[in-house]
């Protein structure tokens, strides 16, 4: 299996890559307009610090200072006179507060003349918050949704109604001055108002879909939060311009690229995957079992994001389970495997990217006295990789547009 683990690798590598945000950064900046007065350049997300570096390096000396709010070992260092903050993800935490105050500070005052630059990646609904309920009721709200099994746009319509600066009200502080945000999408099908909040965009959910979310889940709601939830968020802003940049489908087009020259032919399923991570491995393994007379080398490839519900208390995220919940099925087609990678390099709340599973796998934690049924139910896919070399450690990467994963077959 050690070539298949190889071949996996080597695409996870060039996917990656081929979907960090400089270029598209670069090439946004190109529409960028004259500006009479200050340049602040604000970034925020998993993403941020790629970003702004790109930023950076073409509007240099122009850019008068800003504020860098990114993910713990995200950053890579100083970028010129920009401050740079890191802070909790996915459940935001005292620094994620700080540095968002730091980037409200920097934009306060500003006239007419000047200019932002809102540099926005996924996963700055945690990062980029200044929280108007107390910090311990956002985090435990947090935790709820996060528990929840419900999708990444559900989610966002609560936190919208939760902050100062999500959910449009975040380009409101920065008036009278424009706003000229670049979004990197990390969101199926790249709704403005739900990447990371849409601190920069009109929001397009209203106060009683939020409400019946809250229902829905059946969130414990303190009565600040429900009086919150009554009020709207801004429905037009007309000091913004947006550039949306980056997509799954270039991740899935980049891991196509690289299976066929390993070989492989390659098929795009899908790159709108949203259903849980348990059913998307099992869909996987079930793809396997139908080509294992195969002859020929192939690769079946999917983007999108799925969602794990929290029964157990283990360590994972949702490409970890993923992966995992492949393995048994996996075992009775020689020489497949099957990966799932975040293409930011955290995967929940671990220092692994992904999960690697292969035909060998649930042979080799039967023989450690591994049960998968057991370990998915406590949610501890992440122990369990381990165990079998199955983590897949890329560490931060300096993007983040959604998750794919890869079934091999290899003749």
């Amino acid at each position: 299996m050690t070539s298949l683990r190889a071949d996996a690798d080597y695409i996870i590598n060039k996917a990656i890559e081929a979907a960090l945000p400089d270029t598209a950064v670069k090439k946004a900046l190109k529409e960028f307009p004259e500006v009479k007065g200050k340049v602040i350049l604000i970034a925020t997300g998993k993403a941020a610090w790629q970003m702004a570096a790109a930023g950076y390096e073409v509007l240099g000396s122009r850019i008068a200072g800003g504020v860098v709010v990114t993910k713990y070992e995200h950053s890579k260092g100083p970028i010129g006179n920009l401050q740079i903050y890191e802070g909790g993800h996915p459940v935001p935490d005292e620094n994620s507060y700080r540095g968002t105050q730091a980037a409200i500070d920097a934009v306060t005052g500003l006239s007419a003349d000047d200019c932002v630059v809102f540099l926005i990646s996924g996963g700055g609904s945690a990062l980029f918050e200044k929280p108007l309920i107390p910090a311990e009721d956002m985090k435990k709200l947090t935790g709820e949704l996060l528990a929840s099994g419900a999708d990444i746009t559900l989610m966002n319509t609560i936190r919208k109604r939760m902050s100062a600066v999500k959910g449009g009200k975040f380009a409101k502080l920065c008036q009278p001055a424009k706003v000229f945000s670049i979004v990197l999408s990390d969101i199926l099908g790249d709704p403005l108002d739900m990447i990371a909040s849409g601190p920069a965009y009109p929001d397009s959910s209203t106060a009683e879909e939020a409400k019946a979310i809250a229902k829905q889940y059946n969130l414990t709601l303190t009565d600040k939060m429900k009086e919150l939830l009554e009020i709207e968020t801004p429905k037009q802003l007309d000091n913004v311009t947006t550039h949306v940049t980056g997509s799954v489908k270039q991740l899935c087009v980049a891991a196509e690229k690289a299976a066929k020259e390993l070989g492989y032919e390659p098929l795009t399923l899908t790159s709108y995957l949203s259903c849980t991570a348990r059913d998307a491995g099992v869909f996987l393994a079930n793809m396997a079992q139908h080509y294992a007379d195969s002859k020929k080398s192939l690769a079946f490839i999917c983007g999108g994001e799925t969602v794990v519900k929290l029964e157990g208390k283990g360590l994972g995220g949702r490409n970890q389970e993923l992966a995992l919940a492949a393995a048994p099925l996996l075992a009775t087609v020689k020489d497949a495997a099957i990966f799932s990678v975040g293409s930011d390099g955290t995967d929940g709340p671990t220092d692994a990217a992904g999960g690697y599973v292969d035909t060998d796998t649930e042979k080799k934690l039967a023989e450690k006295g591994v049960s998968i049924p057991a370990i998915l139910k406590n949610n501890d896919a992440y122990h369990a990789l381990e165990k079998c070399d199955g983590l897949v450690m890329t560490g931060p990467t300096g993007t983040n547009v959604n998750d794919f994963a890869v079934l091999l077959i290899k003749r």
